[in-house]
């Protein structure tokens, strides 16, 4: 073994935080993680700073933003695995740690670690994400990484990004989708329903939207077994 796998053998933190959007991410990546703590945004802005600031007071040692991320590549299709090496937070490109970036992905080879923007709001529209690529070149955008980023580099504490694309560029994605989650992290099916109702013509676009959400979880699912519980 070489002075960089050795280097990257065992976790560089004791106390992970990790940084989500919705529970159904917490849940995908808690079994691995059991001792970690989490905070959960419910997708907005002010629930990603408000679960990031908790968990650095709360003395953790690293921060891990983790779930899924739309895509801005269009060559990115639902379930690819993005490590980034920078996360772009209006126009600054802030560096992941690569010591913990390093050990997450140790042993997979199809990770991208293109660089990630960041969005105070959730971005559907697909000419929209094609802008947004070519002004800034990163190959996917969330809403959580980017406050991860800023208050983790003012404080010190090394961060990492994982995320799964689950929404293509090419994609607009239909108001169903966006409406769908609760400030909790849940999944607001009432609003899906008004929704749908009153735009019945988007359900074969929700329909491809749950199916490649399926896609990415299962993708997430296989990445995280490969690497932390290969037996």
């Amino acid at each position: 073994m070489d002075n960089s796998s050795q280097a990257t053998a065992v976790a560089p933190f004791t106390r992970l935080g990790i940084v989500v959007g919705m529970e159904a991410e917490a849940a995908l990546i808690r079994p691995f993680f059991p001792a970690a703590r989490f905070g959960i945004s419910g997708a907005t802005l002010d629930g990603a700073r408000r679960a990031t600031s908790i968990l650095l007071t709360s003395g953790v040692d690293a921060v891990l933003s983790f779930g899924l991320a739309a895509g801005l590549d269009p060559a990115l299709y639902p379930g690819i695995v993005l490590l980034p090496r920078h996360v772009v937070v209006d126009g600054t490109r802030i560096p992941t740690d690569p010591a913990l970036s390093d050990w997450l992905g140790q042993g997979l080879r199809t990770v991208r670690r293109g660089d990630l923007l960041h969005s105070d709001v959730i971005v559907s529209d697909r000419k929209e994400k094609a802008e947004l690529f070519a002004q800034s070149g990163c190959e996917g955008l969330d809403m959580e990484s980017g406050v991860v980023a800023t208050l983790c580099s003012e404080r010190k504490v090394p961060f990492a990004v994982l995320r799964i694309v689950c929404d293509p560029a090419d994609r607009t994605l239909p108001p169903a989708a966006v409406v769908a989650l609760q400030p909790g992290g849940g999944i607001a099916l009432g609003a899906i329903l008004r929704n749908v109702l009153a735009h019945p013509g988007q359900i074969p676009a929700l329909i491809a939207v749950g199916r490649d959400a399926g896609m990415a979880r299962k993708a997430a699912r296989a990445m995280l077994r490969r690497r932390f519980d290969p037996d």
